[in-house]
């Protein structure tokens, strides 16, 4: 596994398997089904900030296991995950860390990370605060 920049030609796979990976969080957890909960305007909001950057977490055979979207602020270093994905039908074997892992080594300058997650996902909150140490400041 690596995690590089986003590649151009990846961008739509990209975006579905983010948007395929919330939208199972979701109906998974409250068992409904929703049209989409991630659209893909959210997406491209990120993508086309001027201090995002997008990376992807690939395998050996170049495909996508998951990713990251960051907003990278040089003057504060306070610094915000935009959205951390996993493929469906490959979570729970630490791609996730791994990825976060790579983010942080990136942007050791970083004084603060900041994310936000869904109040409804414990799988998610479990994962930022005893996997990832993110504390809760605010629900």
């Amino acid at each position: 596994m690596k995690l590089i920049k986003l590649r151009k030609e990846d961008v739509i796979e990209f975006k579905k398997l983010m948007q395929e990976a919330f939208q199972y969080g979701f109906e998974s957890y409250t068992k409904q089904k929703e049209e989409q909960v991630l659209f893909e305007k959210d997406i491209d909001d990120c993508l086309n900030n001027p201090n995002g950057l997008a990376y992807e977490m690939i395998d050996d055979d170049d495909s996508i296991l998951g990713g990251a979207i960051v907003n990278i602020n040089p003057d504060t270093q306070f610094n915000h995950l935009d959205f951390l994905f996993v493929k469906v039908g490959v979570q729970s074997k630490e791609i996730g860390q791994a990825i976060w892992k790579e983010i942080e080594s990136l942007y050791p300058e970083t004084k603060k990370w900041i994310t936000c997650t869904p109040y409804f996902d414990v799988r998610n909150i479990h994962f930022y605060v005893n996997r990832l140490k993110f504390h809760i400041i605010e629900f």
